[in-house]
């Protein structure tokens, strides 16, 4: 289950707009099955819903999903062409000038350790960018750290603690 997060972040203050040569390109992914899409009118949230309860995330609300899509600045998902399902997803959050979170980072386990979450992965960063975003952070799990880190991420290099708010529960004596 998704309760405990690191805090990674991505920072570029060298190239405002770094040209990334991706890992896999979109022509060899389309060669072996896979489209990359950036909107949500395909996307079918009980399919995603799936992927995300695959991985260990907790089972969401359709509806809540949809709507946290719609507040979505960067979305960035591979269908799988003969099943038509998201195989994998990442989405960013932000102000939209100087700082975006990457949410919500997945991979059916079906379809993982072939390079679909890097190549999603490489492609938001590219995006967020692309748009003058340099201070992109995320929320991981501390089994996933090594995936992010040959992306670019590190923990905040500012030192820079992330906090969560927790409402506890006041017990009644």
């Amino acid at each position: 289950m998704f309760s405990r997060g690191i805090i990674s972040s991505f920072r570029t203050p060298t190239l405002p707009f770094p040209t990334c040569k991706y890992s896999i390109s979109d022509k060899d992914l389309e060669s072996r099955g896979f489209f990359l899409r950036r909107t949500i009118s395909d996307l079918n949230l009980d399919h995603l819903n799936s992927v995300f309860v695959a991985v260990g995330f907790p089972r969401r609300d359709t509806e809540k999903i949809k709507l946290a899509l719609e507040h979505t600045q960067s979305i960035l998902w591979v269908e799988h062409k003969k099943s038509q399902k998201p195989v994998a997803f990442a989405r960013a959050t932000g102000d939209g000038v100087f700082n975006a979170i990457i949410w919500d980072v997945v991979v059916d386990p079906s379809f993982q350790g072939i390079g679909l979450g890097k190549a999603v992965m490489e492609r938001l960063v590219e995006e967020l960018l692309e748009k003058g975003i340099c201070n992109i952070s995320l929320y991981s799990e501390p089994r996933v750290l090594g995936f992010y880190r040959p992306l670019g991420f590190v923990a905040d290099p500012d030192g820079i603690r992330g906090m969560v708010y927790s409402r506890k529960q006041k017990k009644n004596k």
